[in-house]
């Protein structure tokens, strides 16, 4: 926001893309071992340190403990350490705030009465390792809820209907990705209206790729890069409107 109005001071053109807090909606009619096994994977790429990282898992009730099981399962096996070693499936944190910052939002979500069903403390007591933490029925007001982690933090919440998981996912100023899982068009449909982001992936978790526009509403910015989308915020549009008297006989 403060380089927006930097530019605006300057009429300068900005195209901002912004943080994101992004949720995945569990659907009843799939499967939730593969969907979790996915979302685990998914959650430990680049340690989490994506804005497009999936973080605040929102699953239908009849799901949810096989969902869980299933997520924390994968969790463990995910191998952290050095990014040089072939057999790493997931490296450090960028710095040593990331560190501080998870620690923080897992001491207040566990204060909150929140589940800690994998990881949630540093590795090793050195380095900037971190695992993929698993929380689980974590209130609203639980930091983690509302802040951005930016790094493998899932967090796993039962929902009753579609209904609620949709009003949950809106809950927050960001909107850059979303995701669900689903097999029937109706939930697809409802999502497709309901859920406020830039970016909603169905059984992916694939948010943005170089032939697609990307990019967010809300608090998470506007204006979109990729696909031909894109090229039109580096096109200028210049509209000609030229008036002319033809002469007898012309």
């Amino acid at each position: 926001k403060l380089l927006t109005g930097m530019a605006a001071r300057h009429m300068k053109p900005v195209l901002m893309e912004l943080g994101g807090h992004a949720p995945v909606i569990v659907c009843d009619d799939v499967d939730p071992v593969a969907a979790a096994v996915m979302s685990a994977m998914r959650k430990a790429r680049n340690a989490g340190q994506v804005c497009t990282s999936p973080t605040r898992f929102y699953v239908q009730k009849p799901l949810f403990e096989a969902f869980t099981k299933a997520f924390v399962e994968k969790a463990l096996t995910v191998k952290v350490g050095d990014g040089f070693d072939p057999s790493t499936q997931m490296g450090p944190m960028a710095n040593s705030r990331r560190i501080e910052a998870l620690e923080r939002l897992v001491a207040d979500a566990r204060k909150k009465g929140a589940r800690v069903l994998a990881g949630g403390e540093r590795l090793g007591g050195r380095g900037y390792y971190f695992p993929v933490t698993v929380l689980a029925d974590l209130p609203d007001d639980a930091r983690a809820m509302r802040e951005e982690p930016f790094g493998p933090l899932a967090l796993i919440n039962p929902v009753a209907s579609l209904e609620e998981a949709i009003q949950k996912a809106n809950g927050l100023p960001f909107g850059l990705a979303a995701y669900a899982f689903t097999n029937s068009a109706r939930n697809v449909d409802q999502l497709t209206e309901g859920v406020e982001t830039g970016n909603l992936s169905i059984n992916t978790l694939e948010a943005s790729v170089a032939e697609t526009p990307f990019g967010g509403v809300k608090d998470s910015g506007y204006g979109r890069e990729g696909g031909a989308e894109g090229l039109s915020h580096y096109t200028i549009v210049k509209n000609i409107s030229h008036s002319m008297t033809c002469e007898s006989g012309m």
